[in-house]
């Protein structure tokens, strides 16, 4: 059984200055962004529509504000409201929520796209390989804090992990989902979209496998992260970020079928 090793929430701190593991999370993820999309638009179903290095700088500005904005709303809405309405408000308290984050990215692609000119699946098709790594960074960084720690786990499970910052009376073994999470969500995700990209496909298709597949395995992780204490296990013993998953799963089966279904009948 292993015990997490209490990272130093810090990484660095010069005099009042302190940069934090989870902001280093951060910026790792909007590199890999910067660095992958730019590889992306020289692919030629992209370069032959225009794309260039300044529209991905362009679209990473759209990105990072509808990560943030989204994500702290989507937090008080899907987690904490009707509640605390009020700690949208309470930044210094942390919180962020993934599909509070991905509305807020879809709304800025929608205006991204409107101010451009450009189809919005055209759009999401770009950035959607490019979203995992830094899925994967952020996990790290959850890790690293310590939070977000998995169910209880059998002790015999190998890699089966004491988080002290549960505060326990009786410290119990569990599953260290943000690892899972990073593997599934992070690694897992990327491969299999980067690769289904790398060939010209119907527009919104890639969209639609990015949907399909956060939310399977997101649904799956689910299994082995501990529900918030606030809400528990909800309707057919399901937890909140589970219920999230499935019309994000449908969603994508349908954009998936009527990308290719327009493709097939433009054919």
């Amino acid at each position: 059984m292993l015990v997490h090793p209490q990272f130093d929430p810090v990484a660095v701190k010069i005099g009042p200055l302190a940069i934090h593991w989870y902001g280093i999370s951060y910026l790792v993820a909007f590199g890999l962004f910067l660095w992958l999309a730019s590889l992306k638009v020289k692919q030629p179903q992209f370069a032959e529509r225009g794309w260039t290095r300044r529209d991905v700088e362009d679209l990473l500005f759209f990105g990072v504000l509808g990560v943030v904005v989204g994500g702290r709303l989507g937090y008080v809405l899907f987690y904490v409201f009707p509640d605390n309405p009020l700690d949208i408000f309470a930044v210094w308290k942390g919180g962020m929520s993934f599909h509070g984050g991905l509305l807020g990215v879809i709304v800025a692609m929608m205006l991204y796209a409107w101010r451009r000119g450009r189809q919005f699946f055209e759009v999401t098709d770009l950035i959607a390989p490019c979203v995992p790594t830094g899925l994967a960074s952020g996990r790290i960084g959850n890790f690293i804090n310590g939070e977000l720690w998995g169910r209880a786990a059998d002790p015999s499970l190998p890699w089966a992990m004491i988080f002290p910052q549960a505060h326990e009376a009786t410290p119990v073994p569990r599953h260290p989902s943000q690892l899972y999470q990073f593997a599934l969500e992070g690694i897992a995700l990327f491969v299999i979209l980067w690769l289904y990209s790398k060939k010209p496909r119907a527009t919104g298709a890639v969209s639609g496998v990015f949907l399909i597949g956060y939310g399977l395995f997101r649904f799956i992780v689910e299994y082995f992260r501990e529900p918030d204490r606030e809400l528990g296990l909800q309707a057919l013993g399901m937890s909140r970020g589970q219920w999230l998953c499935v019309p994000m799963v449908l969603a994508g089966i349908a954009i998936w079928w009527w990308a290719n279904r327009k493709k097939a009948l433009k054919a």
